[in-house]
Parts: structure tokens; C-alpha cells; sequence
């Protein structure tokens, strides 16, 4: 097939407007690599937006990084940081001065409004009371996900950015990354005919589930969110996106099984620095994971100018004073290591969601499954299959990942939603953005009934 036949095929479009063919390229036999261009419906802007960022750890970098690489379009002018050394990096980064630099969020909204949005990217327990203000004082927000710990805040956001006017994007990336865009497309094209169920597994890989939801922020769900909420509400929201119909019902199953006192090994001890005789066969070891591997150290907060030696002499000073050195099965963990969730959508279309802790790999698998074809892929590569001629296409998204973050398992959607962000307050026009809190709101109420049922172990109506 040729390429002008594949884009009559597939009805690759964005939003109405037909993608130009210069942005498909055949690689070999049926596979094509494809990326998505810029949204026609953006417009120049006289000056920069500009903002606060709540909350300088990895999300708040990871949106900062946009700014710092696109200064014509997003301008941080202050932060707010408890932690010194990320207050102080932050600042550096930016170029922030003093009198705009805070210790808490409640500092900020201490002075009239002086930013056209903010950035909520502190802990998911912290999202709601300075989003609530933000939007009293008149503020735009990027709202990391998930919006807020409970239903009722989740409601309480929507209504007031009803009542203000203001927009609130929720920082669900996964609908900007092409691998998603181009599946939502071609099922809206028909490309399968109708859709009749979808299975989605997002496999989060044994040491990142150690790292975030056993050692990490995330490990109490009292204290923070449920794990369905903290890392899945990503999934449910991009089966519901793709599906492009409202939920109905959900029903779901999952428990903490491995991560447990009872399965710690004979001869381990609390931290994998204290002497612990198995550490060295452990899948596990905080040693082998921050300190040989130098996995997922930014969480430690080691200057970037120290020198090999004093970095390796920091990392093992946090292992022996931090929650990241501690034995993964004598953490005070109460997270889910594996879940199933079932979902009924109108029109009888139904899914499957599976997170799993115990995988070797990352980044999220989805079959579609379609009344004249089906669709696989793994966010690297999406193959449609047309049953009514058996021939085959691949699809290979090219994307950019978020330098410092690369493999985030968001397939470069980080960047490309602050740009609509930016675009968004630019021109005060929501329609820019996919994710919405209006938008965004149904899959946070799937994740919370979801949780309803796995509790009462009964199937549990979804009510928007």
C-alpha cells in the first residue's frame, strides 16, 4: 500500500484537519514510523504565560524542563518547595528571585495573584486546598494527576472551576503521546468497525513498583492515594478516551500479596545496609538499585556537581536514613502489588484493566478488539489487522520524551500537553486542551468506585 492509500485507509486526522503526509514515512514491508504535528488550531502569543510552581520534585522538573526549553512560551516566575536543596535548584533553573521563592503553597496565595496559572505538582494529598484557592484568586492550573484523594474534592474542583471560569488541566499525558492519539483516531475512523471490548495491562516492573508504591511517596494508601488512583488512573482514563463512550459499571479485584512481613527471607533485616545476609540475591536491594545501577536517584536529591565518589557516598547515607534503604518487606506498605478491574461502557463495550507489579518490563500493552478488525501494541509499535482482507499495518510512533526523563512511560505526551497548556491560557480557550478536568473527571470516579468494589467485593454502578 502505498503512503497516500495508507492515509485514505486510516483516516489519520487531528482533530478535523487532515495530517499532512510528510509526517508518515514507510520503514519497511507494512511498517511505517508517524508523528504528530503541530496543532493547527495554535496561534502566536505577544509574551510568554507565566507561573508558580507548587511542588519542585520529578513532575514539577518535568513541566519546569518545558519552560526551560521553551522560554518564548512558559516563563516559571516562582516556586514554592519545602525542601531546600530543590527550592534552591529550582530557583537556579529558573532564575527566580528571592521575593517570589516560598516554603509552603499557603505562602503564595499570601499575596494578590502575580502569575497567570500555577503548577500543582506536590503530593497527591496537597492537591486540593491550593487548588481550590488557585482558582478563588483567579489562577489558571496544570493540576498533576490524580485531581484529589476523594470523590467529593474531585467534585468540589470541577464545581469551582465552573463557577470561576478558570481552566484546570489534568496532567493526564497519555492522551497526548501519538502511540494513543493515533489508536483513538483510527478507532473513531473505523478502522476495526465497532469497537467490542479492550484489554490494558500496564505492567509497572518489580523494582519501579519497590521504588514508588513499597519504599516510596506512594507506599501508605491513607496517607496519599490508592494505587489505582496514584499510578492507574492514567489507564482507566485512556480506555475510556480511546473508547469514546461513558462508563457504566465497574467491578474490581486486587490485593497486597508479596511485599508482606511473612516473606521476608531468613537472614534479611530492616535495611538492605544493616548487614542483611540475602541482599546480594535480593531482586530488591536498595544497594543494587541506587547505588551499582544509579536507578532512579533524583527522589535522594544528590547535587548534580558532585563528583562520582561523593555522589556514591550520599546515595549510601540516604539508604541508611531514608525510607529507599529500607527492606521492601518490612516497609508499613498497604498498597495493591496486582489489581483486575472489569468495566461495562455504554453499548455494551466492555474492558479489562490488569496492573501488575511483577514484570520485567514497562510500558503499557492494549488490544482492541473490533467487529471488522483488531488493534495490539505496546507503545512502541501498533499493529491494526483487517480481518476483512487479513493484511497487516505497523504503526511506530516517533515522539519526544522529556530530556532527563526519558523511558517516563508517557511516549513523549509530557511536553506536548503543557504545549496546549500554554496555549490554553495564551488564548483562554479550553478547547485546546483534550484533558480537562471536565474531560478528565470520569476516569478519577471510575478509579474511586473501582476501589468501592474491590473493598465490598460487589459490582458498583458509576455515576458521573
Amino acid at each position: 500500500m502505498n503512503r497516500r492509500s495508507l492515509i485514505k485507509k486510516l483516516g489519520v486526522t487531528l482533530g478535523a484537519t487532515i495530517v499532512s503526509s510528510d509526517t508518515i514515512a514507510k520503514i519497511a514491508g507494512n511498517t511505517y514510523s508517524y508523528s504528530i504535528p503541530p496543532n493547527p488550531a495554535h496561534k502566536p502569543f505577544a509574551k510568554p504565560v507565566t507561573a508558580i510552581t507548587l511542588g519542585a520534585g520529578n513532575r514539577g522538573n518535568v513541566y519546569g524542563g518545558f519552560a526551560a526549553q521553551f522560554p518564548d512560551q512558559l516563563d516559571i516566575i516562582g516556586v514554592a518547595e519545602p525542601v531546600p536543596f530543590r527550592n534552591d535548584r529550582y530557583a537556579g533553573i529558573h532564575k527566580i528571585v528571592a521575593g517570589n521563592r516560598f516554603n509552603t503553597w499557603e505562602d503564595v496565595f499570601k499575596r494578590p495573584k502575580f502569575a497567570d496559572a500555577v503548577i500543582i505538582s506536590m503530593p497527591d494529598n496537597l492537591h486540593y486546598e491550593p487548588c481550590m484557592k488557585a482558582l478563588e484568586m483567579g489562577y489558571d492550573i496544570l493540576l498533576e494527576k490524580p485531581i484529589a484523594p476523594t470523590e467529593k474534592e474531585c467534585r468540589n474542583i470541577l464545581a469551582m472551576a465552573k463557577k470561576t471560569g478558570r481552566i484546570v488541566a489534568v496532567c493526564h499525558v497519555l492522551r497526548y503521546a501519538p502511540y494513543f492519539v493515533k489508536m483513538k483516531e483510527l478507532i473513531a475512523a473505523g478502522a476495526i468497525g465497532q469497537v467490542m471490548s479492550v484489554q490494558h495491562l500496564e505492567p509497572i516492573e518489580h523494582t519501579h513498583m519497590a521504588h514508588s508504591y513499597v519504599r516510596g511517596n506512594w507506599h501508605n494508601s491513607k496517607e496519599t492515594t490508592p494505587i489505582l488512583l496514584a499510578k492507574s488512573c492514567h489507564d482507566l482514563d485512556i480506555i475510556k478516551w480511546v473508547i469514546d463512550k461513558p462508563s457504566r459499571e465497574i467491578v474490581a479485584m486486587g490485593d497486597l500479596k508479596w511485599f508482606r512481613k511473612e516473606n521476608a527471607p531468613e537472614g534479611s533485616t530492616d535495611r538492605c545496609t544493616s548487614g542483611c545476609r540475602v541482599e546480594r540475591e535480593c531482586p530488591y536491594s536498595a544497594i543494587r538499585e541506587y547505588v551499582e545501577r544509579g536507578g532512579r536517584n533524583k527522589v535522594l536529591d544528590i547535587p548534580d556537581n558532585a563528583t562520582a565518589e561523593e555522589k556514591k557516598a550520599l546515595i549510601i547515607e540516604r539508604l541508611h536514613t531514608t525510607n529507599y534503604g529500607r527492606c521492601v518487606y518490612r516497609m508499613d506498605n498497604d498498597q495493591p502489588d496486582h489489581y483486575i478491574t472489569s468495566i461495562r461502557f455504554a453499548d455494551n463495550v466492555t474492558a479489562n484493566f490488569s496492573m501488575e507489579a511483577f514484570t520485567s518490563y514497562a510500558g503499557r500493552r492494549t488490544r482492541v478488539f473490533g467487529a471488522m478488525g483488531d488493534m495490539a501494541g505496546d507503545m512502541t509499535e501498533l499493529v491494526i489487522t483487517d480481518f476483512r482482507t487479513g493484511k497487516q499495518q505497523k504503526l511506530k510512533p516517533v515522539a519526544e520524551d522529556v530530556e532527563g526523563y526519558k523511558n517516563s512511560g508517557h511516549g513523549g505526551g509530557d511536553w506536548l500537553l503543557a504545549r496546549d497548556f500554554v496555549q490554553a491560557v495564551a488564548h483562554q480557550d479550553p478547547k485546546m486542551l483534550t484533558s480537562t478536568i471536565d474531560e478528565s473527571i470520569e476516569s478519577h470516579l471510575m478509579g474511586f468506585m473501582a476501589e468501592k468494589s474491590r473493598k465490598t467485593k460487589k459490582v458498583t454502578e458509576v455515576v458521573v
